[in-house]
């Protein structure tokens, strides 16, 4: 059997990247979270958002801890299986990636340790800036890394020579011209990961009848974010849409399943793309709405896949169902919001179980449409590495099939084991609730304090 290294190396990226993702797509949302219920617990003294904070932070610690973890291991791999790439792109790249450390990483490690362990240590407002600059870092390394991989989409700033990029303008690298779109909706997305997490939480608090307080601050907190931040995501989504369909047009035609070039496109709801017949099967569509989302036209022209040599199209089933997938669980979370809007009014958020099952069916949500989203837009990049410029058959390492697949073998045990286990933490802390705590708090770090309605310089006689 024949083992091809460039295959087994895109899957075995794909597989680390798709576990390291969602750490941040999870910490950067639950960083701000914990920094809202600090600031909240800081103005009102109300002792709930003390007690959410220290519950998140727990499984905040976790998560951060295995997104480094695994991120490491991520980095690595542009040296052993795609040396190639590595080399190119290592001047432009390897700054970007620098500056990361330098500004993001650096500035998290430094205050989570005082955000962590430090509420009995240090004074209140000490501890909420460390909180605060812990959020900041998340959403600068968002920003670098993001800045990177758009560069990849959308290169500029560069000169090519002899195979290898330079820069010459770091501002049109930085900022190329999908980097600022990409940004807001990942930003944004999550966002919507910790808010639905948040939200499967508390529900599951009402549906057990537990932790009563804890759980009707999430369902609030969480109904109000979702239902302004969702829209917003739909708006940004549609802009990024827009800067694809200039810059990668194949990348569109391949999310619609859009084979001829046509004006008034009719948008696919539903289809077997069949990319050797350049056809679609059991298709069901909607006349015109591809081009009037896209071009914001009725009959605005799109064009088509055969328009484009077969060697420089993406992959067109994956892409097609990724994108759907994504946008209809972004219409799931609009239902989400807007029905939680809607029986807040009616003074029934708390006292809904079909809508609280809802919501804990809608926990994974945002994690499995930040996967969709990223396979999309990374599928779609294909045949490239750098897009039109360095094919992923070039970047590739010369490395063994064999021992590619003995590498990802051992990835996927690792990470079975290793994720494994902080999941199952996660889920403890989890059915432990916030309103409880060990039964032996001094052999917890991460445990509430002894005094837990106060900073160590608060007069006791004014706690709440």
């Amino acid at each position: 059997m024949h083992l091809d290294p460039e295959v087994l190396s895109r899957i075995q990226f794909a597989f680390v990247v798709s576990f390291h993702i969602l750490f941040p797509a999870f910490t950067i949302g639950l960083a701000s979270w914990l920094a809202m219920c600090e600031g909240l617990f800081l103005f009102t003294k109300r002792d709930i958002y003390r007690r959410l904070y220290q519950f998140w932070v727990k499984i905040f610690a976790v998560s951060f801890g295995m997104g480094v973890v695994s991120g490491i291991v991520m980095s690595f791999q542009f040296g052993t299986n795609w040396s190639h790439f590595a080399e190119a792109t290592a001047p432009v790249l390897g700054p970007l990636f620098t500056y990361e450390v330098l500004t993001a990483f650096f500035l998290e490690a430094t205050f989570l340790g005082i955000m962590l362990f430090g509420w009995d240590k240090v004074g209140p407002k000490l501890h909420f800036i460390a909180t605060v600059t812990v959020g900041v870092g998340t959403t600068l390394s968002a920003f670098w890394i993001l800045s990177a991989n758009s560069w990849m989409h959308t290169p500029d700033g560069f000169e090519l020579r002899d195979g290898i990029f330079y820069p010459v303008d770091w501002w049109k690298i930085v900022f190329n011209p999908s980097f600022p779109y990409r940004l807001v909706h990942m930003v944004l997305a999550a966002y919507l990961t910790t808010a639905f997490v948040i939200l499967g939480v508390g529900a599951w608090y009402r549906l057990r009848d537990t932790a009563h307080e804890a759980s009707r601050v999430m369902l609030m907190m969480g109904v109000g974010f979702v239902s302004i931040v969702t829209p917003l995501q739909i708006v940004a989504g549609d802009f990024h849409g827009l800067k694809t369909l200039e810059y990668q047009p194949q990348k569109i035609a391949a999310m619609e399943a859009h084979w001829d070039t046509e004006k008034g496109a009719a948008l696919a709801l539903f289809a077997w793309p069949d990319s050797a017949n350049e056809t679609n099967h059991f298709e069901i569509a909607i006349p015109h709405f591809a081009s009037l989302i896209l071009t914001h036209e009725w009959n605005g022209e799109l064009v088509g896949l055969k328009d484009f040599p077969r060697d420089e199209r993406p992959p067109v089933a994956p892409i097609f169902f990724s994108f759907r997938i994504m946008v209809g669980l972004g219409m799931l979370m609009l239902l989400a919001g807007m029905t939680g809007l809607w029986l807040a009014w009616r003074r029934a958020l708390f006292d809904t179980p079909w809508y609280h099952r809802f919501l804990v069916a809608m926990t994974p949500s945002g994690f499995v449409a930040v996967l969709a989203g990223w396979i999309t837009t990374e599928i779609g990049r294909q045949p490239y590495t750098v897009y039109g410029l360095m094919r992923t058959s070039d970047s590739v390492s010369p490395v063994g099939g064999p021992s590619v697949l003995a590498t990802l073998i051992t990835f996927v045990i690792v990470y079975g084991i290793v994720f494994g286990a902080g999941l199952y933490y996660i889920i403890r802390v989890v059915r432990t609730g916030p309103e409880q705590g060990p039964a032996h708090p001094s052999h917890d770090p991460f445990a509430t304090p002894a005094r837990p309605l106060s900073y160590p310089d608060e007069p006791v006689g004014e706690r709440p």
